[in-house]
C-alpha cells in the first residue's frame, strides 16, 4: 500500500486530502468565481481597532455581522485568533459555514497562510491559516484586507465590469490591491500593492515604514489630522473655526471631526482637503503611467469625504497623467461595499476554497465507496 493511501485509511485522512486541495487555492482564481459552489461563508476584517465577521451569501449580501475590539497589539497572537474563533463558532450557531476568509491589514506570502507582518498586531511570520483551520475545522483563506476589498469591489461594487482595477484605500495610510482580468496580483513574495510607501518627496515627512516622503504621509487620514494640528498648535487664524470645535484642545482634532466641518463648509478643512486630493490625483497618475488600469476605485475611512476629496483627485489626475489628452483616461470612482468591503471580499474568496473543499470530500467520499465496493466483494467470495 502507498504512503499516500495510507494517509487515506488514517484517522486524519480527511485532513490530509483538503489540505492538498486548499493548498492550490491560489493558483487559478481567473474567473473561477463563476463555478463556486453558492453556499455561505464567514469573512473576517481584522484592523488595528475592530474585528469584524459577518456570514454572506454567494451574491454579496450580509447575513449576519459581528464586531468587537481588537485586542491590544501587546498581547500574543492567540489572543487574536480566540477572537476570531469565537465569532466565527458564534455565527456558526445560526448558520453553515463552508469556509472562513480573512482579511489582515499587513503583508501575508504568497500563499497565503501566514502573515509576515501585521504593524498594528503583534504578528510576525505567523502561520495563521493553519492555525484557525486546526481549530476551526473548515477550510481558512488569509489575504490581505486590501485585497480582499478591492475583490469585493470588483465583484460586487464600483469595479464591477472593469477588466483591470486598482483599489487605494485611504484610511490611516494608504493601502492598495491590483486586480487584472479577475486575478488579484500579490506579486512574488506576496506583498504587492503597498503604494502608500512609494516615495514621492524625497526628504519629506518620516514615515512609520522608516523611510521619508512616502506618499501616505502626503495623502491620508494621518496627513488630513496632521496638518490640522499643526495649524491648530500654531494658532493660524485659518484654524479658529476647529479650535473652537474642540475647545483649544488640540489632540481633540480627528479625521471624522475635519470631515464634517469641511462638509460645513469650514475653508481650513476644505482646503486641507483639496490638498490631499491633488496629492492622491498626483499618486494615481503615476500608478496609471505604470499600470494602465481602466478603474481607480477609491476606498477607506478617509474616502467618506467623497467629492471634497475626489473632485480635486480628478483633477490633478488630469493634470499630471503622462500622455494626457493622447490617451483614454481611466474612471475613478469611489468604494461602494463602505466599511464591510474587506469582511465581504474575505468570505468571497474563500468561497473558492470552499469548492475545493467540497470537491476533496467527495473525491474522498467516493474513494471509500469504491474500496468498501472491492473489499466487501472479496469478503464475500467463499
Amino acid at each position: 500500500m502507498s504512503a499516500n493511501r495510507e494517509r487515506v485509511y488514517r484517522g486524519s485522512a480527511a485532513r490530509a486530502t483538503v489540505w492538498r486541495a486548499v493548498a492550490g487555492a491560489d493558483v487559478r482564481e481567473r474567473r473561477s468565481h463563476l463555478t463556486a459552489p453558492r453556499v455561505p461563508t464567514v469573512g473576517i476584517d481584522i484592523g488595528g481597532t475592530k474585528v469584524m465577521a459577518g456570514v454572506v451569501d454567494a451574491d454579496g449580501n450580509i447575513l449576519e455581522k459581528l464586531r468587537t475590539e481588537t485586542p491590544d497589539k501587546s498581547k500574543s497572537p492567540k489572543v487574536v485568533e480566540d477572537t476570531i474563533v469565537e465569532l466565527v463558532l458564534d455565527l456558526s450557531e445560526r448558520h453553515d459555514v463552508h469556509a472562513v476568509g480573512i482579511g489582515a491589514a499587513g503583508w501575508v506570502d504568497a500563499d497565503r497562510s501566514r502573515v509576515l507582518f501585521a504593524p498594528h498586531l503583534a504578528w510576525r511570520d505567523e502561520p495563521l491559516r493553519e492555525r484557525l483551520s486546526e481549530r476551526l475545522l473548515v477550510p481558512v483563506m488569509v489575504d490581505n484586507d486590501a485585497n480582499t476589498a478591492a475583490w469585493a469591489e470588483w465583484r460586487f461594487g464600483a469595479g464591477r465590469g472593469e477588466a483591470d482595477l486598482v483599489m487605494i484605500t485611504l484610511g490611516t495610510g494608504i493601502g492598495g490591491a491590483i486586480l487584472e482580468d479577475g486575478h488579484v496580483k500579490r506579486g512574488r513574495f506576496g506583498v504587492a500593492g503597498e503604494f502608500g510607501h512609494m516615495q514621492v518627496v524625497p526628504g519629506g515627512h518620516r514615515c512609520a515604514c522608516g523611510n521619508r516622503g512616502c506618499w501616505e504621509q502626503y495623502s491620508s487620514g494621518n496627513a488630513l489630522v496632521r496638518e490640522a494640528r499643526e495649524l491648530a498648535a500654531q494658532d493660524s487664524p485659518v484654524a479658529y473655526g476647529i479650535i473652537d470645535r474642540v475647545g483649544g484642545n488640540v489632540r481633540d482634532i480627528t479625521g471624522p471631526l475635519i470631515t464634517e466641518l469641511a462638509r460645513q463648509g469650514d475653508p481650513m478643512c476644505v482646503e486641507l482637503f483639496q490638498d490631499i486630493g491633488q496629492w492622491l490625483g498626483v499618486g494615481i497618475a503615476n500608478l496609471a503611467a505604470a499600470l494602465d488600469p481602466s478603474c481607480f476605485v477609491i476606498g477607506g475611512g478617509v474616502s467618506a469625504a467623497d467629492d471634497l476629496l475626489i473632485a480635486p483627485a480628478r483633477d490633478a489626475f488630469r493634470r499630471t497623467l503622462t500622455g494626457r489628452g493622447y490617451r483614454p483616461e481611466a474612471r475613478i470612482a469611489r468604494a461602494e461595499l463602505g466599511p464591510e468591503a474587506g469582511m465581504v471580499g474575505a468570505a468571497d474568496l474563500a468561497r473558492l476554497v470552499a469548492r475545493r473543499f467540497r470537491r476533496a470530500n467527495r473525491r474522498r467520499v467516493e474513494r471509500y465507496e469504491r474500496y468498501g465496493r472491492t473489499y466487501g466483494r472479496q469478503a464475500n467470495q467463499p
